[in-house]
């Protein structure tokens, strides 16, 4: 007579893999609790926000872009500027 022998049948889970018997010993059932879920290929996660892009783009682009458009301008003047004083500032200095 070996130990298998005296095993407790009622004990046993029978929703899990005999092999994974030990790994799922401390999991409780749900008692009838169903739960669903989407595949994530179902769920189309992008799609809202691709139908509403355009309108918030012009939305936000009416209402901060002067901002945006002047703030660009000073920066990109600042930059030819300060080339233009490097350049003639390098041309003063030559033989």
């Amino acid at each position: 007579m070996s130990a298998f022998n005296r095993t407790r049948v009622a004990l046993a889970r029978h929703d899990v893999s005999p092999h994974m018997l030990k790994w799922w010993k401390d999991v409780k059932g749900d008692n009838g609790l169903v739960t669903r879920s989407l595949s994530p290929y179902e769920q189309q996660a992008v799609m809202p926000w691709l139908r509403e892009f355009p309108k918030k783009a012009y939305t936000k682009f009416t209402e901060s872009g002067a901002y945006w458009i002047s703030a660009g301008v000073i920066v990109y003047g600042t930059a030819a500027m300060g080339d233009a004083v490097n350049e003639a500032e390098a041309r003063e200095h030559r033989f």
